[in-house]
């Protein structure tokens, strides 16, 4: 065989105790000597991921061997931005979801995020959303807009669940839940509702970029920045700041 049949070939294995790998290993080429040090890094980190995945399966495992079969993860998105809508997701994830590398949402690239985001949504049993946005949050302050996006998010549901995960977070709920601190890096379902909740988020402040396109809400999505403060000192706040957070409630 050549070198890029065999290399073709390598690509499709996923252990190396294949016995193609076995015969591979007595093969001089250089090419395939390369192509087996790949396959062996390719499978490694597949092994890593697997495990990950696994050990922020363990509350969902655990639930679903009690008889719940609906668990929710529910976590937010914004709620320390001076501009922009808190926004809460709740995510359904099947029992055989699988979806390596998925951590909490701010670990991740734009780039994977967005990928994860389609996945999630392409995989999951129910996926929904809740915001609430800059002028309620003065209303009622940012806790209770973050229990009330949550809330939102988990009503919206398409089918309800019968247990929540919820990041870091207690919420009057009729079901069974568990607060779960850094739940994101603990839960699955959890890191999921991460995803949604900053995707949405994001994709927002970017459309708002399009309608204010001098506080640069597109870079910072929001935060206080230096950029962005520099922008509300010279221009002042628009309909999306929070003017019930420092610096612009200075400025009422």
């Amino acid at each position: 065989m050549t070198i890029a049949e065999i290399k073709g070939k390598l690509s499709r294995i996923k252990s190396l105790e294949d016995p193609f790998v076995t015969e591979c290993r007595s093969d001089s080429r250089k090419g395939i000597q390369l192509a087996l040090q790949s396959l062996e890094r390719a499978i490694e980190k597949e092994r890593i991921q697997r495990g990950h995945f696994e050990s922020i399966c363990v509350y969902e495992r655990d639930l679903r061997r009690k008889g719940y079969q609906f668990i929710a993860g529910v976590d937010e998105a914004g709620r320390g931005p001076l501009a922009g809508p808190v926004v809460a997701a709740a995510v359904i994830l099947p029992e055989d979801f699988y979806l390596p590398g998925l951590n909490d949402s701010k670990q991740l690239s734009a780039q994977r995020r967005e990928e994860y985001f389609q996945s999630i949504h392409e995989q999951a049993i129910s996926v929904s959303t809740g915001i609430i946005h800059s002028k309620e949050i003065d209303e009622i302050n940012i806790y209770e807009a973050a229990k009330k996006a949550m809330l939102k998010a988990i009503s919206q549901l398409e089918i309800s669940p019968d247990y929540c995960l919820i990041d870091a977070m207690e919420v009057p709920l009729p079901i069974e839940q568990l607060s779960l601190i850094k739940g994101d890096a603990k839960s699955a379902s959890i890191a999921a509702a991460s995803v949604i909740a900053k995707e949405t988020r994001d994709r927002m402040m970017m459309e708002y970029a399009k309608q204010h396109p001098e506080y640069g809400f597109e870079k910072h999505m929001g935060y206080g920045t230096k950029s962005h403060l520099e922008a509300i000192e010279r221009f002042g706040p628009t309909d999306w700041h929070r003017m019930t957070f420092a610096p612009l409630k200075a400025k009422q």
